[in-house]
């Protein structure tokens, strides 16, 4: 099969490609929701030194992208560029998870000196395993419209283990490790969690294609590659829209489950909050806001993939974009009785978000054919890879930004919040995020790629390709 052909896949493999994201997710998920919560809550770090370890980390974590992305290019087995990573890194990966959620009975440099020592290598393992799943993408099809369908597979199972950590973590820890012990909670949770992402690792290693080959080259060059990849506007500009769309979400995300336990239950989750005539403590609250929220994101992945080859990919970026900044901006005008307004806002903020990252990663595979197409050379790891790095990033300053901000105003964990405290976990899940993604959207506006100018990319690519095979004998 040539390298530029327009291969249509067949719906199993889309699934197995799937299962990658699922195992990634169930990671990725705890990450944005449950780590600043679990290292000051339960491991028992201080706000500020968890945003100096976050962003210390996160930088780290993400100048490995583009050197994981360039390792895997210049890959060749029997399984492919991409696929060995994954197979291989897939048991550490969990092992390593397991190692970060427990906590080990050291005083506060030794807690820190772990914290460092195994998120980083979790993080690192993520890279190694990530960065050739998510390329993996950009060699199974280059059909524009099946790499949208795919992407959309993706973030369906991307959310839908979203969806399961976030109505299963909170539950598991206290089953297994009781009201009296949540670190060995953590701890068991995330054996459990390693053995089923182990078992979807493995079901896209052996149930998907790399279709699409590059044109061996004698002497590739790391630098040269670079070259190649910055002076590449599309994805220089869809870069620098997907770091401000995770500032954007990031900012939020991190501090979601400070604003519920010290925002609406005033520093007091075992305390219940009345709702639709019940009462809820704050694990099984939290929990229902994340799975709903995750439930409507599978929902307007869905809707995505049945429109996706109705509407072009900027201008539904655009709108979608736009909906969901106002969707936050309205968190700055609830209060804290107000549970109904704000679990709705969750489900249709994130049905409305959930396909801007599906959109972004189908274009980030056109930047892949426009590189090729402007250099002659194919570097589908390093432009996802370096891509990855700008969300990485994306989080660590994030993360840091908004709990330094909480630390000056006098943040401290279990602790009954003062004004200034609730005030600012407001504005850093309304007011703050939404001029994050007003920037994104500028930045956006001259990213200069349609789908008519990628049917003549790919057609030019194609019509190359055969000029440059050898001729029959």
């Amino acid at each position: 099969m040539t390298p530029h052909q327009a291969n249509k896949l067949p719906f199993r493999e889309m699934l197995a490609f799937g299962c990658g994201d699922f195992a990634s997710v169930l990671y990725w998920q705890t990450f944005m929701r449950y780590l600043p919560y679990y290292y000051t809550e339960v491991f028992g770090i201080t706000a500020g030194a968890l945003a100096t370890m976050l962003l210390i980390s996160r930088i780290w974590d993400g100048v490995n992208d583009p050197i994981i992305g360039m390792w895997a290019d210049r890959t060749e087995s029997r399984w492919g560029k991409f696929r060995p990573f994954i197979l291989y890194g897939c048991v550490p990966f969990a092992i390593l998870g397991v190692l970060t959620f427990t906590t080990p009975g050291f005083g506060m440099t030794g807690k820190l000196i772990w914290a460092y020592l195994t998120y980083n290598g979790l993080m690192m393992l993520y890279t190694t395993v990530n960065i050739p799943y998510t390329a993996l993408m950009g060699v199974m099809t280059n059909n524009p419209v099946e790499r949208t369908r795919l992407s959309s597979i993706k973030f369906i199972f991307a959310f839908t283990a979203g969806m399961v950590i976030s109505a299963t973590l909170l539950p598991m820890v206290s089953a297994l490790g009781g009201d009296r012990n949540p670190q060995l909670g953590w701890q068991l949770a995330f054996a459990v969690v390693g053995v089923v992402a182990i078992g979807f690792f493995l079901i896209t290693v052996f149930g998907t294609k790399e279709r699409i080959k590059p044109r061996p080259e004698a002497h590739p060059s790391v630098l040269r590659d670079l070259r190649f990849l910055v002076t590449n506007n599309a994805w220089v500009l869809l870069l620098c829209t997907t770091l401000t769309w995770i500032l954007f979400i990031a900012v939020r995300s991190s501090v979601s489950a400070h604003y519920f336990k010290y925002y609406l239950y005033n520093g007091s989750p075992d305390t219940p909050l009345q709702f639709l005539g019940r009462g809820f403590t704050l694990d099984v609250l939290l929990s229902s806001f994340n799975t709903l929220g995750q439930a409507a994101s599978v929902a307007g992945v869905l809707v995505t993939s049945l429109i996706a080859s109705r509407f072009p990919k900027k201008g539904l970026f655009i709108a979608l974009f736009l909906l969901q900044i106002a969707n936050y901006l309205a968190y700055l005008f609830l209060e804290p009785g107000q549970l109904g307004l704000i679990f709705t806002l969750e489900i249709v903020g994130s049905f409305f978000g959930a396909p801007l990252p599906v959109l972004m990663w189908a274009m980030y595979a056109d930047t892949a054919d426009y590189g090729e197409w402007k250099s002659g050379r194919r570097t589908t790891a390093l432009v996802f890879s370096a891509s990855t790095m700008s969300q990485k990033f994306g989080w660590a300053l994030a993360a840091f930004l908004a709990f330094q901000l909480l630390q000056f105003v006098g943040f401290q964990a279990n602790v009954v919040p003062s004004e200034a405290v609730k005030g600012s976990l407001v504005r850093l899940m309304s007011i703050y995020p939404a001029v994050l993604g007003l920037i994104s959207i500028v930045i956006f506006l001259f990213y200069p790629l349609s789908e008519k100018r990628m049917a003549e990319i790919n057609a030019d690519l194609k019509s190359r390709h055969d000029q440059a095979a050898p001729t029959p004998a």
